[in-house]
């Protein structure tokens, strides 16, 4: 109980006025709208999306417009208010092989059967400021026709080239429901699934630091982007009463697979490995980085050796990697430790006291 704090109600509705204030920012300013920044931040409302674990891209809008812009606060108030959702029905798994494309490249096959899709990205832009940007109510330049996969096609992954020679690691059917790491703790050892949803949901940055460690040897882990692909993927969810499933709409999707060299163990022959990341909406960078932690992570199983590389370790990369937790746990020493500090304060007095007589008496 902090009984130095006084007054600290009136204070904390006063902070939270000028909150409100600032948030608003200069009246003359027209006030943003979330259809504004739901369609015009995409990006960012795609990460407040996944990392608060709850696909709705305009309640991800009001969370970025309520943080003013703090996209791991819009997060906290996505996860919040998750809490208050019940749970109606589990859909099945969806079929990316089935996705209307959007964007699919690979690294690895230039004549990439079905065609490579550039799509919306940056990847071919010059990095220079767009002052055009700044005349206000400029509608965009007509560019070429879209071009992608059709909507009825079924795009195969390249993976699946690769494993018709044997050349890739067969793909281990699991029909065991996965563990809900929205609805449970954390467990370890934690499986393959597990993992991946905690880093489907991990902050951004940590999964992109870990990832460059890789890279830079910390795993040993080359990665080639077998496919990178972005777009819309239907949600089926079975109904009991009527014995099949139904749709009930369809989500945004980025999903990476990479190759990994593997020279073989005692039960394997050398071929190559998968890592693998699937992230809400449009978050390449996230989901090429995710299947290279994922990949790390997956030493023991393939009989690696352990380096003691960041992105080998599960308890460090699944521990640390939720921005909330970590923010959390950070920003809570910013409130009032009072009594904590006094107890601290007189801890050193009596030690500095202590020194000082001892020196004393050695003289």
């Amino acid at each position: 109980m902090y009984v130095a704090v006084k007054g600290g109600e009136r204070a904390i509705d006063n902070a939270h006025q000028w909150l409100a204030e600032e948030r608003r920012g200069d009246p003359s300013v027209p006030e943003l709208t979330i259809p504004q920044i739901r369609e015009q931040m995409r990006l960012a409302v795609n990460r407040v999306m996944a990392e608060g674990s709850l696909y709705d891209p305009d309640l991800a809008a009001l969370a970025i417009k309520q943080a003013r812009g703090d996209l791991i606060e819009a997060v906290f108030l996505i996860r919040a208010y998750r809490t208050t959702l019940p749970r109606l029905a589990a859909s099945r798994p969806v079929d990316t092989g089935a996705m209307v494309i959007d964007r699919r490249i690979s690294a690895t096959f230039k004549d990439l059967p079905g065609g490579q899709v550039l799509g919306p990205t940056f990847d071919y832009t010059h990095r220079l400021l767009d002052f055009a940007l700044m005349a206000e109510g400029g509608a965009p330049a007509p560019g070429a026709p879209t071009t992608g996969a059709s909507p009825t096609a079924h795009v195969p992954h390249v993976t699946g080239f690769l494993n018709r020679d044997g050349l890739i690691e067969a793909a281990s059917p699991d029909d065991t429901p996965p563990p809900d790491l929205t609805r449970q703790p954390m467990e370890l050892p934690a499986g393959r699934a597990l993992r991946l949803q905690a880093l489907a949901r991990a902050d951004e940055g940590f999964v992109l630091s870990m990832a460059y460690s890789t890279q830079r040897g910390y795993g040993r882990t080359h990665a080639f982007v077998g496919e990178l692909r972005i777009g819309r993927v239907a949600v089926e969810v079975d109904i009991p009463e009527l014995g099949f499933a139904v749709g009930i709409g369809e989500i945004e999707l980025t999903e990476c697979e990479t190759v990994n060299q593997f020279r073989g163990s005692k039960t394997e022959p050398p071929q190559f490995t998968r890592g693998y990341g699937l992230v809400p909406g449009q978050s390449e960078r996230k989901a090429i980085a995710m299947s290279l932690v994922d990949r790390a992570l997956r030493w023991q199983e393939l009989g690696e050796d352990f380096t003691g590389a960041p992105a080998q370790d599960e308890e460090f990369v699944l521990m640390h990697c939720d921005n909330i937790q970590a923010t959390g746990f950070l920003e809570h020493i910013k409130l009032p430790h009072y009594v904590d500090f006094q107890a601290e304060l007189e801890l050193v007095r009596k030690l500095r006291a202590e020194a000082q007589a001892m020196q004393e008496a050695a003289e």
